[in-house]
């Protein structure tokens, strides 16, 4: 085992519960190891060798579930920011996660971790591919102050490729495209393989996006021109083909990441994503909002604001809005005899 102070007896956790549009997210607000390490992603590094006992332990079976997601707080090495997270999944740990982002906006605002300002409070979040700041909407009530919906500007969004063909055991060739939102993602059209993402069943999209991505990660050789760290293809988008602008109608995507993973919100890096791919063919132009909508119907705004750079990449700084809530808290133990110590999950 990588890490074992809880077989002691002393494993106690507490987390605060909230989820994105039906996406989850477990915010660990104490009882998680100190991390080594001066950058961000040291310390993501330190908790993949040292402590990833907690994350499986946390994520999987019995005290989470195949589809859970985490985010664990840790000190920022940015002047700027607010406060720093590593982003946790089933699988492993991610570099940057929108809907966490909103969650951990409200939640900043409402611990008091940030002076609260009216309407709107901005909370600088460091997460492993930089620098996001979020704006938390904020409200005076009877009952007090209450926070509401959150928008954040993602790091540099850009195309690494496009019309890429990837050759698939299950469909033969077919044709992706690359993009970057804070996190690298395949993106195509649902119906290109045949499967609607309207009425086919989650397991479906599941099955082919681990078969995509793990596809296009042995064929493709990614780079990031800020770290290596960052140069992972992350998951599977597929869209139904909806991509020219439209000021009324939304546009769902379906994201499959972490192995088998099916987000239940639109996905906020997926959105910066998929707005770099839009902006880059010329189907917006900067300040165009376009609504996204995930499985569920929870819906994020995403507008490609301002036009920049990533290394060699021409690029885009895109706004992300939607809506997180509250949903519970929990203080997890785990007894020393446990035999399932470090979690399961079921295929």
């Amino acid at each position: 085992m990588a890490s074992t102070p809880f077989l002691a007896g002393a494993f106690e956790v507490t987390t605060i519960e909230m989820h994105t549009g039906g996406e989850p997210l477990r915010i660990v607000t104490s009882g998680y190891p100190k991390l080594k390490g001066r950058r961000l992603l040291d310390k993501r590094r330190d908790a993949l060798a040292n402590h990833d006992t907690f994350r499986r332990l946390l994520m999987h079976e019995p005290r989470g579930h195949a589809d859970m997601y985490g985010a664990v707080l840790v000190e920022p090495d940015d002047p700027e920011a607010d406060l720093a997270v590593l982003f946790l999944h089933g699988e492993g740990y991610s570099t940057m996660c929108g809907h966490a982002v909103m969650a951990l906006g409200r939640w900043a605002v409402d611990s008091g971790l940030v002076e609260v300002r009216e309407p709107e409070t901005e909370v600088a979040i460091q997460t492993p591919c930089g620098l996001v700041r979020a704006r938390v909407a904020v409200e005076s009530a009877e009952a007090g102050r209450r926070s509401g919906a959150v928008s954040f500007r993602s790091v540099p969004a850009f195309v690494f490729a496009r019309e890429l063909v990837v050759d698939t055991v299950e469909w033969g060739p077919l044709q992706v495209d690359i993009a970057y939102g804070g996190a690298f993602y395949a993106v195509l059209a649902a119906d290109s393989i045949g499967l609607d993402l309207y009425n086919c069943p989650a397991r479906l999209l599941a099955d082919a996006g681990e078969a995509i991505t793990r596809a296009a990660a042995m064929q493709v050789r990614l780079s990031h021109p800020d770290d290596m760290d960052l140069a992972f293809l992350y998951g599977t988008i597929f869209t139904d083909g909806r991509d020219t602008y439209d000021d009324e109608a939304p546009t769902r995507n379906a994201c499959v990441f972490a192995g088998r993973q099916v987000d239940r919100s639109p996905t906020g890096s997926g959105v910066a994503a998929r707005l770099a791919l839009q902006w880059t063919r010329g189907e917006i132009g900067l300040g165009q909002a376009r609504r996204f909508e995930s499985l569920t119907g929870a819906r994020f705004t995403g507008t490609a604001v301002e036009e920049t750079r990533a290394g060699p990449y021409r690029a885009v700084t895109v706004e992300v809005a939607g809506q997180a809530h509250y949903h519970g808290q929990a203080r997890f133990t785990l007894e020393p005899d446990d035999p399932l110590a470090e979690g399961f999950l079921l295929d």
